[in-house]
């Protein structure tokens, strides 16, 4: 098995495929108004509209509601990331902080709240677990 993708279900698609097309310089492919693509070689980020739900089950998701899932991207250069990101950013949850596994972090919010991590691997340690 595989992880390939995560979805956020957003009540503005468009907002917030801008917004990832900006933090992370990915251009989105749309396959409709309501549902676009962010790919990297590693895994994709789905947004998608809240009429797409139903295609589900009616209710199953709700947009803006997750206070649980960080969303993490890996980067080459976290403070770099967070000097570009201060003009269209109003505020960081955490400025680049190195963490105690070996990961400078960069924790932000998008438009929709969820939680947003850009990191880049400091450590010896870390780097091997990223190594490519």
């Amino acid at each position: 098995m595989d992880f390939l993708s995560i979805r956020i279900i957003t009540a503005d698609v468009a907002r917030l495929v801008d917004f990832y097309e900006r933090a992370t310089g990915v251009g989105a492919d749309w396959s409709t108004p309501d549902f676009a693509e962010l790919r990297t070689a590693s895994a994709t980020l789905a947004v998608a509209g809240t009429r797409t739900v139903p295609l589900f089950a009616p209710g199953s998701a709700e947009p803006a509601a997750n206070r649980s899932v960080v969303l993490e991207f890996l980067v080459d250069d976290v403070d770099g990331a967070h000097r570009r990101l201060r003009a269209d950013m109003p505020e960081f949850v955490t400025e680049p902080t190195t963490m105690p596994w070996g990961n400078r972090s960069l924790l932000f919010r998008d438009p929709d709240g969820n939680l947003v991590n850009f990191f880049t691997p400091v450590t010896e340690t870390a780097k091997a677990r990223f190594a490519r």
